[in-house]
């Protein structure tokens, strides 16, 4: 079987301004906590936070690159956030195989244990996602 319990990949990128514009764009959420510095100054933060959500697609990064990569459809993702990222911490998401099912349709439904951890180690985000993973056919992107 081409995955086994304990397989494990990250990916890690630093929450920039941007990121949270581009994703304020995309989404529409405007919520002060992350686009007013003077609002958020006074909240229980102390300054601006990116979106939960945000820092949570890294997972899916992870899962549509590297593990199980292309050919990766989410089937379910459940997420706690822990704690707050503040712009300019860089995260570090991780995928690691908890469990793996042959379909009787064909491919494999990956259960992945998932993080998100902050340049302290500390984790920020955790979850659990079901992925329905099918071997790619003709020309890989």
């Amino acid at each position: 079987m081409r995955f086994k319990v304990g397989d494990k990949a990250s990916y890690t990128q630093t929450i920039s301004e941007t990121h949270v514009a581009l994703f304020v764009g995309a989404v529409g959420d405007t919520n002060p906590l992350h686009v007013d510095e003077a609002y958020a100054k006074g909240s229980r933060f102390g300054k601006r936070i990116a979106q939960g959500i945000l820092v949570a697609g890294l997972i899916s990064t992870v899962i549509g690159t590297k593990l199980p990569g292309t050919g990766a459809i989410y089937l379910s993702q459940t997420l706690r956030f822990l704690k707050p990222t503040y712009l300019g911490d860089t995260i570090t998401a991780t995928a690691i195989v908890k469990a793996v099912r042959e379909r009787e349709k064909g491919g494999l439904v990956l259960t992945l244990d998932t993080l998100c951890e902050n340049q302290q180690g500390e984790r920020v985000i955790e979850g659990e996602a079901v992925v329905l993973y099918e071997e790619p056919t003709g020309v890989r992107p």
